[in-house]
């Protein structure tokens, strides 16, 4: 056993739940509402797992102070954005510990809606109900350590559980058949999904990324992928579900240069017209109404979808 090696290794702690409330001195009030993990990864860790040598291991309790420390120190600003928290908390981790190579923060959040009466936005109240979620994680290298005056930085961002439907405009035609193909061509169909989507900003410095406004990346995915789904014109003409897929993808590709690649997973939520003729009733293709849902199995679809290499900044 003693002659096995540590391959990889990271530590840390997960699930550190915190909100910040931003207290404007008009009355009006803002909230941030977060699962953080942090993870800190390096070679002087490997002697805790070989040896039970704790001498440089940073209590995950330790971490998960920071993690409130740093949300009740920071500007508000650097707070309320998960892609800044996460990468403040990554950089502060990285500097403090000599001995910490890697820090790898992931934050997620189920954003609070603002409760709105009339026209007019409340000031301090909000609701929730269902609605996708969002999330980034950050990782912070330093290029040459121990020490931290070279560091690399990457962050990720995305939702999930965007659940998206609509009953008309897509179709699924002219693919391979054999002799196992029972499914028949659907030139329409309801076509429902769950959409996971994620994203890659283009990898700067640490000043750099924190100039991102990541919100109105993370508006315009959302929007983008809505909108591909529902109003473009080749969404009328879908080939599959692939084809959604590449439209909404290419669409976040060219309006935000500072994403690198975009990636989907696509589950096919199936809608199957219900068999009615045992009661005289017609409720095939181009008289379906009353549909049966099919949780499993799905179809699943997945891409990653980028720039050319010349496009890549």
């Amino acid at each position: 056993m003693e002659n096995s090696i540590v391959k990889s290794q990271a530590y840390g702690k997960d699930r550190v739940r915190v909100v910040r409330v931003v207290r404007h001195q008009d009355g009006w009030q803002e909230i941030a509402d977060y699962w953080v993990r942090c993870l800190l990864s390096g070679d002087q860790f490997e002697s805790s797992y070989t040896k039970g040598d704790n001498k440089l291991v940073v209590a995950t309790d330790s971490q998960k102070n920071t993690v409130y420390y740093l949300a009740k120190t920071l500007p508000a600003e650097k707070v309320m954005v998960p892609e800044v928290f996460a990468a403040e908390v990554a950089s502060f981790m990285v500097k403090k510990y000599a001995h910490v190579t890697t820090c790898q923060v992931k934050v997620t959040t189920k954003p609070w809606e603002r409760m709105k009466f009339g026209d007019k936005a409340h000031a301090h109240s909000f609701y929730r109900e269902g609605k996708e979620t969002r999330w980034t994680e950050a990782v912070i290298t330093k290029t040459s350590p121990p020490s931290a005056a070279s560091l690399t930085t990457t962050i990720n961002s995305g939702f999930f559980d965007l659940e998206v439907l609509k009953t008309t405009n897509s179709a699924f035609v002219d693919f391979w058949r054999d002799e196992l193909t029972t499914l028949p061509d659907m030139p329409d169909r309801l076509l429902s999904t769950k959409v996971l989507c994620q994203w890659k900003f283009v990898p700067r410095t640490i000043e750099a990324l924190q100039a991102i406004d990541f919100n109105a990346a993370y508006n315009g995915a959302k929007r983008n992928t809505l909108d591909a789904f529902a109003n473009d014109p080749r969404a009328w003409v879908h080939a599959s579900v692939q084809t959604t897929l590449y439209i909404m993808a290419d669409r976040i590709l060219n309006d935000f240069a500072h994403v690198d690649d975009v990636y989907y997973a696509l589950p096919n939520i199936h809608y199957f017209p219900f068999d009615l003729s045992k009661f005289g009733l017609k409720n095939t293709q181009t008289d379906a109404e009353v549909y049966m849902p099919i949780a499993d199995p799905s179809g699943f679809i997945t891409a990653t979808i980028s720039r050319p290499a010349k496009g890549k900044f």
